[in-house]
């Protein structure tokens, strides 16, 4: 039994005339009414009573009727679902991402793509960004937002957008009456940071920096996530070199100025190499490109 034979019998039972049904599937009479009475032979009953001026169901018809309804419309929808899903708008995405973004950027990359893909889940995990590259290769999350490239054979990577990096001060400090700095201003000053474990590219390109101004910062402090660090800066314990994306997280006590030919830092989404083909994969960086304005260069 084929799809086709159902579709055949509907037309039939809907028109009770064979060349009426005939016409309408697109198939010549006789082709029709071999496929009905092949139905009828493989099902074991009389599905129609013909006439010569018209055609009836039988009972046994009149049942197979709603069944041959039901099985089509399924077909239908499990087509559709299948090409939903190679259009990226069914399924399942757990998003990892660091705590910062949460404050700006995660929230309006989720809101518009839940907004377009209603029926994509998406599972959100803050993790940390070493966090987040062994839970893409272990295959626990399928994207990562994070700062800066990750360089392993098996992940591929987006730039979202691209921010300078900016003096994180606390709010009574000397320097928070410049309205720009040098990194200079900042060589006799403790800071705060992360542990260059967990973020060795941030780490050493903010120490590339430094070291063209001729001194090493004096780390005090460590913390793993950003809104920690700047509470840190809020309690005067040293001042710290986020990028400007950051200066959304308005925190009492702390105050952001620029400084002259910061650095400029990736945000970017990470994802598994062999997911890159995965449609719901592409319609999330898709979404979160837009949002973010990916190559943008603005800050």
């Amino acid at each position: 039994m084929e799809l086709r034979h159902l579709r055949h019998f509907v037309a039939l039972a809907e028109e009770e005339h064979f060349g009426r049904a005939a016409e309408r599937v697109f198939v010549v009479q006789q082709a029709l009414s071999n496929s009905v009475r092949n139905l009828e032979e493989e099902v074991g009953v009389p599905l129609v009573l013909r006439t010569t001026r018209r055609v009836q169901l039988t009972p046994a018809g009149q049942e197979f009727l709603v069944g041959a309804r039901e099985t089509l419309a399924l077909a239908a929808q499990t087509v559709e679902r299948a090409r939903r899903a190679a259009r990226g708008e069914v399924g399942r995405l757990t998003v990892g991402f660091v705590s910062g973004l949460a404050f700006g950027g995660l929230p309006e990359i989720v809101r518009r793509f839940r907004e377009l893909y209603p029926n994509v889940s998406v599972d959100l995990r803050e993790l940390t960004a070493h966090e987040q590259e062994a839970g893409l290769r272990g295959g626990q999350i399928d994207v990562g937002l994070m700062l800066l490239p990750v360089r392993a054979a098996t992940l591929d990577s987006r730039a979202l957008w691209r921010q300078p990096l900016v003096a994180a001060l606390p709010a009574g400090h000397p320097l928070a009456r410049k309205r720009k700095l040098k990194i200079s201003d900042l060589a006799p000053e403790p800071f705060v940071f992360f542990p260059r474990q967990l973020r060795a590219t941030y780490f050493d390109q903010v120490m590339r920096w430094c070291a063209g101004a001729d001194f090493t910062p004096n780390v005090v402090q460590e913390a793993i996530e950003i809104p920690t660090l700047l509470s840190l800066v809020a309690a005067g314990v040293g001042v710290f070199l986020p990028i400007e994306f950051f200066s959304r997280l308005q925190l009492p006590g702390v105050v952001y100025r620029p400084v002259e030919d910061a650095p400029l830092v990736d945000i970017v989404a990470v994802w598994r190499r062999d997911e890159g083909k995965n449609p719901v994969v592409r319609a999330f960086l898709s979404v979160a490109e837009e949002m973010l304005g990916a190559g943008s260069g603005q800050s």
